[in-house]
């Protein structure tokens, strides 16, 4: 099995990234033959447009990722626009790719109905994502329910290719990851940068105490019983705590005379510790920057030697190249 995963640099993760995504990224690098991580600074250009913050976010994000868990010894971690190759591939793809099926896709489609102005990269991204993922032969994509469609997009276009040009690119599949973990934000809706409701994995604590002694909360009486299983501050200490700690708080919510006060102490101390170890993990790399730098380059050639292979295969193929 060789997996393949991207994340955007678009802001520093959130317990969403970390819960609906991250934690299981990071576990299949124990189960795949090889794992290749890389941060998506190309596609974040289609949001980020200032060259400083794009930077810095990129060298966050790497920086993070290695701090919750990430093995350089043991998955390749690299950004995606230290592999041009991906873009060169991108550029084949996008000659057999119909308006139509790009139309379709749901990320351009939403953004056309809320009348914002769609530009040719978010038109195109479904392309280079496919390109991300053709590029290393990955067979297996972990993805939640919501970005099932663009890997059904790469296999069409690969099989297409395919077709034309004859068998070049292996058809990847999607792995559904467990999404059952839902992460509210602060609102109580799903947490998102772009609702502005999110807990950062790696906030101050002192920060993130406050922030979670912000979170929206009824006016239901101390007294009165309440339903764990609609409460989204039940569901965020759901997120930290073991099968006893759940229970008993359940049980709390379901007896009453408590104040939700006292459920948001509970949770930033169990967040606070739940991330000690990756905190101090993350100072140790920040103060290292040429590590991080390394391993980045490191993980860029082992990229850059396999995305050669596949993209002169599919050059040879449609003839921009002899065979």
């Amino acid at each position: 099995m060789r997996v393949l995963s991207g994340i955007q640099p678009t802001g520093r993760f959130h317990w969403g990234n970390y819960f609906g995504a991250i934690r299981q990224y990071i576990r299949l690098q124990d189960e795949a033959e090889d794992a290749f991580y890389f941060i998506a600074n190309l596609h974040a250009l289609t949001t980020v447009r200032d060259p400083q913050e794009l930077r810095q976010l990129t060298l966050d994000a790497a920086i993070d990722l290695l701090a919750l868990g990430l093995d350089p010894d043991r998955a390749t971690l690299f950004v995606q626009s230290d592999v041009p190759e991906v873009s060169e591939l991108c550029w084949l793809l996008l000659t057999g790719t119909s308006m139509g099926l790009l139309q379709r896709c749901h990320a351009y489609k939403e953004k056309k109905a809320r009348g914002l102005s769609a530009d040719a990269g978010l038109f195109a991204y479904p392309v280079l994502q496919a390109a991300d993922i053709l590029a290393y032969d990955s067979d297996t994509v972990p993805v939640g329910e919501d970005q099932v469609q663009h890997i059904e997009v790469c296999r069409d276009l690969a099989a297409s290719f395919n077709h034309h040009f004859g068998e070049t690119f292996v058809l990847p599949a999607a792995k559904l990851i467990d999404t059952s973990a839902r992460v509210p934000g602060v609102d109580g809706e799903k947490m998102s940068k772009s609702y502005n409701n999110t807990l950062e994995v790696f906030e101050e604590p002192k920060t993130l105490r406050k922030q979670i002694m912000r979170i929206v909360t009824d006016s239901r009486p101390v007294e009165e019983p309440k339903d764990p299983q609609t409460d989204h501050l039940f569901q965020l200490y759901s997120l930290f705590a073991d099968d006893a700690g759940r229970a008993e708080m359940a049980a709390t919510y379901r007896r009453g005379g408590f104040g939700y006060g006292e459920v948001k102490k509970a949770l930033a101390e169990l967040a606070e510790d739940f991330f000690a170890e990756p905190r101090e993990r993350r100072r140790e790399l920040e103060a290292r920057p040429e590590r991080v730098s390394h391993i980045l380059g490191d993980g860029a050639a082992v990229a850059r030697k396999k995305a050669a292979e596949v993209l002169l295969r599919a050059q040879q193929a449609c003839g921009v190249k002899p065979a």
